[in-house]
């Protein structure tokens, strides 16, 4: 995708993530959209920076990378939604776009992607962007809904409740 997909991306989740987590439409959810969006937006803009040097969708298109942001948070005590930036933008690199990312890089220089994406300068680019958005939001609100009942239904069953 190009990078307006990557911030439509962004925003969409944005919007779409401060809603199921404070999903009252008053000021907490316009805070969250902010809280969540500008991290998520410059996460989603970040592994584009390979295009002025390295190679691109190999440089900063890996889980070398990735792992590198998720632990960020951990170490440094901020950024904690910028991970997921560069998550979107490897998902829609990978399913919305035709060539896909190298994820082993510099390991192995293969590009993994689905066969279902599209060219980057595609007319159909921005609906395969909101189509995978909501792929993601669905996930999203199935992890903020229903994990807890992964975990907690058996161990409750573990310790006979």
């Amino acid at each position: 995708m190009n990078k307006k997909g990557h911030v439509l991306n962004a925003v969409l989740l944005s919007i779409g993530l401060a809603y199921l987590i404070e999903p009252a439409g008053d000021e907490a959810t316009f805070a969250t959209v902010i809280e969540i969006g500008v991290p998520v937006t410059l996460g989603a803009l970040f592994p584009d920076v390979d295009t002025a040097f390295g190679r691109h969708r190999k440089t900063l298109h890996n889980l070398p990378i990735f792992v590198g942001f998720a632990l960020f948070p951990f170490y440094f005590g901020n950024l904690e939604w910028v991970w997921l930036g560069v998550l979107t933008h490897y998902i829609l690199d990978v399913a919305g776009s035709k060539r896909g990312i190298a994820l082993f890089y510099p390991v192995w220089k293969k590009e993994f992607g689905l066969p279902v994406g599209v060219a980057v300068s595609s007319r159909q680019s921005d609906l395969v962007t909101v189509l995978v958005t909501v792929g993601e939001l669905v996930i999203a609100a199935a992890i903020l809904y229903e994990a807890h009942h992964w975990v907690t239904e058996p161990a409750q069953r573990a310790i006979g409740l």
